[in-house]
């Protein structure tokens, strides 16, 4: 719920700095609305008031979709609900057909994570307990959480279900102590049928919050109850992990999710054109796949930039139109084509240091922070692992876990830090 409320004030924002609302008519009309989930492609709002409610589905809807598209580069689908329960808000977003086992593309990067997930789902808590998924950002790891859970309902209509993001469990739990509700909190967690959490990684380094799922872990592992986990890493690389939890999360199946090979490319192109009726040529396609290559989501954002473009101008689709949204989506989207020599230049730029003694071996205060930072940067952008940044600079893999570990802490309470990785990301990707 954090996350979606973030993505709420971002989207507040830019609807009055880009889009020329008002303060007045944002307080007026949004100033109780509550976000309360955010999937891929789904932003769920509450809004109490049934007035209010219609008023800003009749009038702003459009408003708000335009927003996130300039926040997300990509078209984003808007719940408005006078449910704030959420179970009922799960039902309305979390779990879209859109999401189900029948429109994930398998290929040989996720065809093991696709067979487990699907053998899960069709026999929860029987075997590959836990199931923990692990993979890069964009390659449909939260697509199979969500098809496991479309399947599990279909099966049994009155499967207690619980989807959340490690990050929003953490907030729950702390949000539950502060009101007194902890009963409340380990009720719904610990009788769930099916638990899924995605980016589990985030729990680690929070010793309450470890804590607090270490014995919901076991109360649903001894019940029986299947857990589905995801993370952008194994377990054994999460250096501020417990041990115990490190241990139970390593007890089932643990199936990864590679960027899809060249066939696999080109059959979720295919597919995405097909569903928005896009007629592109074979070679068309080929440059698609041949250029876009990092993940899922940054393939389905090319595809609909194309259509976009093919709307808005009322053209036959040419080359000089897919090369366009191809470079539209270089320049707007993390990670697409930065080097690991592009991130320690701008780092040092900005840090004013030279860019030889980030990666040597110089260990003063002054250089430790930006080489660190660098480390981060180049597997939050890149996504290359642990060992190969290490070779990158020289260093053992654990000391590059515990580099980007400690400033994905750091940016959590480190307003500054935070900006200044943010200002460094925006000269990288603006190059």
């Amino acid at each position: 719920m954090q996350y979606a409320q973030e993505i709420w004030a971002k989207t507040l924002e830019i609807m009055e700095r880009e889009l020329g609302l008002s303060k007045t008519t944002i307080n007026t009309w949004f100033d109780d609305t509550k976000a309360l989930s955010f999937s891929d492609n789904s932003l769920t709002l509450f809004i109490e008031i049934p007035f209010k409610r219609s008023t800003v589905e009749q009038q702003y809807t459009g408003r708000i979709k335009e927003a996130l598209k300039l926040l997300f580069s990509s078209d984003i689908d808007l719940v408005i609900t006078a449910q704030e329960n959420s179970e009922v808000q799960q039902e309305i977003s979390q779990f879209s057909e859109e999401l189900s086992f029948e429109r994930f593309i398998v290929g040989k990067s996720n065809d093991l994570a696709y067979a487990a997930a699907k053998a899960v789902a069709q026999a929860p808590g029987a075997s590959y307990n836990p199931l923990f998924i692990y993979g890069g950002s964009g390659l449909g790891k939260t697509h199979l959480l969500n098809a496991i859970a479309i399947t599990v309902k279909k099966n049994n209509p009155n499967a207690k279900i619980n989807y959340v993001k490690g990050g929003d469990f953490t907030s729950e739990f702390i949000e539950s102590i502060q009101a007194n509700k902890g009963d409340e909190f380990r009720e719904k967690y610990r009788e769930a049928d099916l638990l899924l959490i995605d980016d589990i990684q985030f729990i680690a380094g929070k010793a309450q919050t470890q804590e607090e799922f270490f014995h919901t872990f076991n109360a649903l592992y001894e019940s029986k109850k299947q857990i589905v986990l995801t993370s952008d890493r194994l377990p054994k690389e999460m250096v501020n992990l417990e041990e115990r939890l490190r241990t139970r999360f390593e007890w089932g199946l643990m199936a990864d999710i590679q960027p899809p090979n060249y066939e696999t490319r080109m059959a979720i192109i295919s597919l995405k054109c097909k569903r928005l009726g896009l007629d592109l040529s074979e070679a068309q396609r080929e440059i698609i796949a041949n250029n876009v290559t990092s993940n899922v989501r940054q393939i389905e954002g090319t595809i609909k930039k194309i259509h976009a473009y093919s709307n808005l101008l009322g053209n036959d689709i040419s080359q000089d139109i897919v090369e366009r949204a191809i470079k539209d989506m270089f320049h707007e989207h993390p990670g697409l084509n930065p080097t690991p020599e592009i991130i320690v230049r701008e780092v040092a730029k900005y840090f004013q240091v030279e860019e030889p003694t980030i990666v040597g071996k110089n260990k003063s205060k002054e250089v430790a922070l930006p080489r660190q930072i660098s480390m981060y940067l180049i597997r939050e952008l890149i996504q290359s692992s642990f060992p190969e940044i290490g070779r990158y600079f020289n260093r053992d893999h654990s000391t590059v876990m515990h580099s980007v570990n400690k400033i994905e802490d750091e940016i959590r309470v480190n307003e500054e830090l935070r900006n200044e990785i943010k200002d460094i990301r925006k000269n990288i990707l603006e190059m």
